[in-house]
């Protein structure tokens, strides 16, 4: 569960560093939503932060860095496509 907004969150930080506030706002996701998100990838060493409480920026761990092109084409196999649901929940 949560997988596509994991993805959605991993490709939006890959694009620029960003704390939870922006990507809620950036993926028209909860605030509480994005900050669960953030607790698993982070308890996966997916992503590292920098920073103190709200002002706290997220970004992808080097490990996970060098090998996202696995991640990219796990995402194509199973259909996501970076942008493609933003797009949508924009034009609603």
């Amino acid at each position: 569960m949560g997988g596509e907004n994991r993805a959605r969150i991993i490709y939006a930080l890959r694009e620029r560093p960003s704390n939870i506030n922006q990507l809620a706002g950036k993926l028209s996701l909860q605030y509480k939503a994005v900050q669960h998100h953030i607790e698993v990838l982070k308890k996966n060493s997916l992503i590292v932060s920098s920073g103190e409480h709200y002002g706290m920026t997220y970004i992808l761990s080097q490990w996970f860095e060098a090998h996202f092109e696995i991640f990219d084409e796990i995402c194509a196999r199973v259909g996501f496509r970076q942008g493609e649901r933003d797009q949508k929940s924009k034009t609603r």
